[in-house]
């Protein structure tokens, strides 16, 4: 497993790359979300409902949102799932800023956005019904401790969500989203954020992050049972769920 803790931090590892990833996301904060659009050219949108939906049949109460971002996946579970009551937590202050701007009057119960680190949630064992993850598990300082300690937060019987990019394997799709990775995205990065260099990262974090049965293997070593996975679009969307 030491192989994957050094591939999976192509910025530093443990505090030195939570802190560049804090940095990062604060500076790109204000145009995240339009970038995420125009990147994925709104399929995003499909994704997160259908990681969302794959909660409905659990009934969760509580949920806590790791990697919240900008609160879009919070929000939308407050809106698609029935009587919840959602935590999002996330290291980036300035992402928090914009996730609380969004927050409607008529929400204020029901969700709420905290600092914090997945690698020390600060929460009891057994806290959640449920805890999500959408397109910031590769950001983890550390895979195997983030992983752990949801788990250790979720009830027994709780359920984990993780949504997210993924390389795809089949050609043309290696060649095309090569393309797209390599010229398109910093591309973008640069003319809407003014940072081509958070939008190089996000392409090698998707490259070096454990994908499919790999990554469906690391969730039971953390653990979990009833371990699945279902790809999208091509395989540029992965959504993993499992059960503590």
């Amino acid at each position: 497993m030491a192989y994957l803790q050094e591939t999976i931090t192509p910025y530093g590892t443990g505090e030195q790359k939570a802190k560049q990833v804090e940095r990062m996301f604060n500076n790109i904060a204000p145009r995240y979300d339009l970038l995420n659009h125009l990147l994925s050219f709104g399929i995003d949108r499909h994704w997160r409902r259908a990681a969302v939906d794959s909660l409905k049949s659990y009934h969760p109460r509580k949920i806590l949102d790791v990697a919240t971002g900008t609160g879009d996946f919070a929000l939308l579970m407050t809106k698609r799932l029935s009587d919840v009551c959602v935590t999002g937590i996330d290291l980036s202050d300035e992402m928090l800023a914009v996730a609380r701007r969004k927050l409607p009057e008529d929400k204020t119960g029901a969700l709420d956005f905290v600092k914090g680190d997945v690698l020390a949630l600060p929460y009891e064992t057994g806290t959640f019904d449920a805890v999500t993850v959408a397109y910031g598990a590769r950001n983890f300082a550390d895979l195997n401790s983030g992983l752990r300690e949801m788990r250790r937060v979720l009830r027994p019987g709780g359920r984990l969500v993780i949504a997210e990019l993924t390389t795809p394997h089949r050609w043309p799709m290696t060649w095309l989203f090569a393309l797209y990775s390599k010229v398109y995205m910093p591309l973008m990065g640069r003319l809407v954020s003014g940072d081509s260099s958070a939008y190089r990262y996000l392409p090698a974090t998707m490259a070096a992050f454990p994908q499919g049965e790999r990554m469906q293997l690391i969730l039971q070593q953390a653990g979990f049972t009833d371990v699945a996975f279902r790809r999208f679009t091509f395989g540029l969307n992965t959504l993993y769920t499992a059960a503590k």
